[in-house]
């Protein structure tokens, strides 16, 4: 006996049935939807547009906004071409957005400080923006445009290569968090107005900085400070607070040591760092912390210190005498790492 198996065929879907099904993607709860655009690149996040006409304008209302090498990718070479695309791209998602934006994130391989730059803060100074990340990876430094200083519900800035002169109006940002500034150019008094005018700063990057070399933190409410670059003199107060220090400074081996007459760098610098827990001493930084009288330990122990990264030079005895003066004041070190 053959036994023969033949194939079903399904019968094909009616109109109606696809309709149906097209519904059911289009009916999605609003949150459901948004949580889906959430995770899609900006480019993704148009492209959905086609679904349905529920979707068609829904991108538009997406709070964050990110521009970077993932989301405009451009296959010509042409610097020209690819400022005008990029342009193009911005302006025409800024003009269709409605609603609030609450993040902004211009980072692009190819981005120069352009002038439509401007044109871009300006709009989204009208936004309660609360984190703005704009990092110029070629050209000259970008000068910040002056209504980015007006945005009072800033939780996180960051800026690479930018010159920052903020208006004579600016008072701080009230409600910042966490700032990043690297590859920056401020004078003196804009550096620390700026930070000492930001009550709430938790977490502050520093790193290949110039305009001024002295660095005064005032930050009663600081966290985290990572810093790298050339600078004559730091000074805490009121930092009381500050937990994590990664601190390096920049320098060949002929390093100026500065130092008042019978002071101590090391003990101005642990003056107002009660509660450190965390310590990365990079580069020359620990010539710095040698200049003056070295003391046998600090007037007050680390007593919450439990890392300890140092860089050093075995050759030069101050630095061993005030690496020596961190141990003895360090009575619950639990991790030693030392950098030759």
């Amino acid at each position: 006996m053959t036994i023969e198996f033949k194939k079903h065929r399904e019968p094909p879907k009616s109109l109606c049935q696809t309709q149906a099904e097209l519904d059911k993607f289009s009916n999605l709860p609003g949150h459901v939807i948004d949580q889906i655009l959430s995770q899609l690149s900006i480019r993704d996040a148009v492209r959905t547009s086609v679904l349905s006409t529920k979707w068609r304008y829904k991108w538009t209302t997406i709070p964050n906004l990110v521009f970077d090498n993932q989301c405009l990718t451009f296959t010509s070479q042409d610097q020209t071409v690819i400022k005008n695309k990029l342009v193009n791209v911005i302006d025409h998602v800024l003009l269709l957005h409605t609603g609030p934006i609450y993040k902004f994130k211009l980072s692009h391989r190819d981005l120069i400080g352009i002038t439509d730059i401007d044109k871009w803060i300006l709009h989204l100074s009208r936004s309660p923006i609360r984190e703005f990340v704009l990092e110029i990876w070629k050209g000259q430094r970008y000068k910040l445009h002056s209504s980015l200083f007006s945005c009072q519900d800033l939780i996180h800035l960051e800026l690479f290569n930018c010159l920052l002169r903020p208006p004579a109006t600016f008072r701080g940002f009230k409600n910042l968090k966490s700032l990043d500034l690297q590859h920056v150019t401020m004078a003196q008094e804009v550096f620390e107005s700026l930070i000492s005018s930001c009550p709430l700063l938790e977490r502050l990057t520093l790193m290949n900085f110039d305009g001024f070399t002295h660095l005064n933190i005032d930050a009663p409410r600081l966290l985290f400070f990572d810093v790298g670059g050339y600078f004559d003199d730091i000074t805490f107060t009121n930092t009381f607070n500050l937990a994590l220090i990664s601190i390096g400074l920049y320098a060949d081996e002929k390093v100026e040591r500065r130092s008042a007459r019978n002071s101590s760098n090391l003990l101005k610098f642990f003056a107002h760092l009660p509660n450190i827990r965390r310590l990365e001493i990079q580069s020359y930084f620990l010539k710095y912390l040698a200049a003056g009288d070295v003391p046998g330990r600090l007037l007050y122990p680390c007593t919450d210190l439990g890392y300890l990264s140092i860089r050093i030079n075995l050759d030069d005895f101050a630095e061993n005498s005030a690496a020596l003066c961190l141990l003895r004041s360090s009575p619950n070190l639990q991790e030693l790492e030392i950098l030759v």
